[in-house]
C-alpha cells in the first residue's frame, strides 16, 4: 500500500516546528543515479532494507539526516527528538532488545532474527561527525546485512541512545505517557489481518486527514 509512506510523512510534517524535507528511497531512482547497485537479496523484505544506509549520501549538506521506516506514525514534534541528541555521537537510535514471536512479517515474508534488531529502523545521523565517512557507498552496496544493520561501520561508543518513545514497537509494552511515534513493525491497520492492532484508530484518523489534505491540494491545482 503506497499510501503508508505518504501518511507517515504527512504525520511527521504536520507536527514539526522545524522545516523538514522528506525523501522516499526508491530503488529504481537510486540505481539510475548510480548510488545503489546491489543485486536481488532474498532476505531483503523492503525496498529500503539496504538503501537506508545511503541516507548520509543523499543529505550531504544537512546537519542532521534521519532515516525512518515507512510504517511509522509520528505523534510529536520531531524538533524535540533533534534537541535531545548528544552531538558526541555519529549516529543515534533506539536500542531495542526485541525478538518478535511471529515467524513472518506483515506481508508474509520471513521474520529474520538478529542482534540489534530494529535499531536501524530509526537512525539519526550527525552529518558533522567524521566517523560517518566509514559508511561509504561501496560498503552500503557490498557489506552484509548483519554488518550494516548492527551498525558495525562505527565503533559502539559512536552510537547514541534515543528515548524509546520515538520508536515504540506496536505489540510491546507501551511506555509510560504513551509513545511519541508508533512503529507498526508487526503489521499495520492497512492490512485486514492487522486492522485491530493498538492505536489502529489513530492511524486511520491520520490517513483520513492525509486523504482530505491530498484531495484539497489536487483541487487547488486543477
Amino acid at each position: 500500500m503506497p499510501e503508508v509512506a505518504e501518511v507517515s510523512a504527512f504525520s511527521l510534517r504536520r507536527r514539526s516546528s522545524l522545516p523538514v524535507e522528506v525523501k522516499f528511497l526508491k530503488q529504481s531512482e537510486l540505481r539510475r543515479r548510480g548510488l545503489y547497485s546491489r543485486s536481488g537479496d532474498p532476505l531483503a523484505s523492503t525496498e529500503f532494507t539496504y538503501t537506508r544506509f545511503l541516507t548520509p549520501h543523499l543529505c550531504p549538506d544537512a546537519d542532521i539526516a534521519i532515516f525512518a521506516d515507512n510504517d511509522f506514525l509520528w505523534l510529536e514534534d520531531i524538533a524535540a527528538l533533534v534537541a535531545s541528541l548528544d552531538p558526541q555521537h555519529a549516529v543515534s537510535c533506539v536500542k531495542h532488545d526485541y525478538a518478535p514471536p511471529e515467524k513472518t512479517k506483515m506481508d508474509g515474508r520471513t521474520q529474520s532474527l538478529y542482534p540489534r534488531k530494529n535499531w536501524s529502523s530509526l537512525m539519526v545521523f550527525n552529518m558533522k561527525d567524521p566517523r560517518l565517512s566509514a559508511l561509504t557507498l561501496d560498503r552500503a552496496n557490498t557489506e552484509t546485512g548483519a554488518y550494516l544493520h548492527r551498525m558495525q561501520w562505527v565503533p559502539n561508543e559512536a552510537i547514541g541512545t534515543i528515548d524509546p518513545r520515538w520508536n515504540w514497537l506496536e505489540g510491546t509494552p507501551e511506555p509510560e505517557g504513551g509513545p511519541f511515534a508508533i512503529h507498526f513493525t508487526r503489521g499495520g491497520p492497512w492490512f485486514t489481518e492487522w486492522r485491530d492492532v493498538a492505536h489502529a484508530d489513530r492511524w486511520r484518523d491520520e490517513h483520513e486527514a492525509w486523504r482530505v489534505s491530498a484531495d484539497g491540494m489536487e483541487c487547488a491545482s486543477a
